[in-house]
């Protein structure tokens, strides 16, 4: 399971997809639509910043906003982000693999299912982009005001 704090961010780039053409957006704006602890989304957005998916900009007008076009950004980069590897145990990860312990890693049929299984959810979310994201929340959306509503 993602945690809370991916939950939020994901949600919080997909809010700022949906407004990418309307300049930077203020947190509240943010956090109010998408119901995300205004205290929490800072420190999320803070973290994203770091992480180069968000810029922000100060004073009147100012806000977050996408660093790159939603097409550019994948729903597993920011999950890794947040979150580190996507998977299951430690012995199928790709960027941080560490030994579980089992006595034939070579021919375990529990560490291979883990593997396809993490094979196939990253490949959902590394050709899943925020563009995608945004788009598929428009067409879904019969009110304009309901775009930044929870994925």
């Amino acid at each position: 399971m993602l945690s809370c704090r991916a939950q939020y961010a994901t949600r919080a780039m997909l809010d700022l997809s949906l407004f990418y053409e309307t300049g930077p957006i203020k947190i509240h704006d943010i956090a109010e639509r998408q119901n995300i602890p205004y205290k929490f989304l800072q420190q999320i957005l803070v973290s994203l910043r770091m992480t180069g998916f968000v810029q922000s900009r100060k004073g009147p007008g100012g806000g977050y906003f996408l660093a790159v076009e939603p097409k550019e950004i994948t729903l597993g980069s920011v999950i890794r982000a947040i979150d580190g590897p996507i998977a299951p145990i430690s012995c199928v990860s790709v960027t941080k693999y560490d030994e579980c312990g089992c006595p034939n890693p070579e021919i375990c049929s529990l560490r291979m299912s883990f593997k396809e299984a993490r094979n196939a959810i990253s490949a959902v979310l590394d050709s899943t982009t925020f563009a995608d994201l945004a788009k598929k929340q428009l067409d879904n959306s019969d009110d304009f005001y309901d775009r930044g509503a929870h994925i």
